[in-house]
């Protein structure tokens, strides 16, 4: 069994500020940390999945770095939109799969049961994603690797259409390629991605293409075909995929103190858990 935690679009940022003059994001990525290091069992790896800070600077990611240090689970770290590769592998010098000798930085991590595609799908200075041949050429060569191992394949992009007006403008380019090309390869499980700081589950080339709650804010749903773009401070949340047994089960987590647990028999409170969820503080 293995047990992946991914967390996406965090959004550090330097101490104090407040993304888009609201979200004191540092506080609930602090949270965050705090929730997952109360799982038991523990992930055996947690999975970043891009807008790891806000405005991409050097001092972003040494705050970023700083409130990772108290993460238990060794973390695998990869770019959004609001990310500048330069300065994360400059942060993270000691994380060797990100000195990728590729102008993007997309790795695999094989020390698992399942197989990890990390694919960088972004452009530098562009909200809008892009898979250009190189990439793909490169996701295909590791797809040709292993064609018996079970393989997850996470990105920042989502390749499929959302339904939320505001949310398809920004389409990932090169999209159908890669539809083209999961195709033909019955390993991959899922591809799991961020960007949109909602969960969304689609049948999608052969496979389920996903996408994950930030753990700051989510995006607004409104499927109005004027809906303007718009965040909404819905309860942070990460995912939990859990590998077994030849399938891949995924659990959304919300962070925060919530009543319970109850139990079904009789409605009594269980017993508390020994160690209860940190508060979450600074939040609007």
């Amino acid at each position: 069994m293995t047990l992946i935690a991914q967390i996406s679009d965090l959004h550090v940022q330097s101490t104090g500020a407040l993304a888009y003059g609201v979200v004191d994001t540092n506080s609930l990525v602090e949270a965050a940390i705090a929730h997952l290091n109360q799982l038991n069992p523990q992930p055996d790896l947690v999975v970043a999945t891009g807008d790891l800070v806000q405005q991409g600077t050097l001092a972003d990611y040494q705050q970023l770095r700083e409130l990772l240090t108290n993460l238990r689970a060794p973390i695998y770290l990869m770019p959004g939109n609001h990310d500048q590769g330069a300065n994360l592998r400059q942060a993270f010098a000691d994380h060797h799969y990100l000195a990728s000798s590729t102008d993007h930085l997309s790795y695999v991590v094989e020390d698992y049961p399942i197989r990890l595609i990390m694919l960088d799908n972004t452009l530098l200075g562009e909200k809008s994603g892009k898979l250009d041949a190189q990439r793909l050429a490169w996701l295909e060569a590791q797809l040709v690797r292993a064609p018996a191992t079970p393989t997850l394949v996470f990105m920042h992009h989502p390749p499929f259409t959302t339904g939320i007006p505001w949310m398809d403008r920004r389409r990932l380019e090169g999209r159908d390629a890669l539809a083209a090309l999961i195709a033909q390869h019955r390993q991959v499980e899922r591809v799991s991605c961020g960007h949109l700081h909602r969960v969304m589950y689609c049948r999608w080339a052969g496979t389920i293409a996903s996408t994950q709650p930030s753990l700051v804010h989510q995006g607004f749903l409104n499927l109005q075909p004027d809906a303007a773009s718009q965040f909404v401070m819905e309860p942070p949340a990460y995912q939990l995929h859990l590998w077994g047994n030849g399938n891949l089960v995924s659990h959304t987590v919300f962070v925060g103190n919530f009543d319970g647990p109850y139990r079904y028999s009789d409605g009594k409170k269980a017993a508390e858990p020994t160690h209860p969820a940190k508060t979450i503080s600074g939040s609007p």
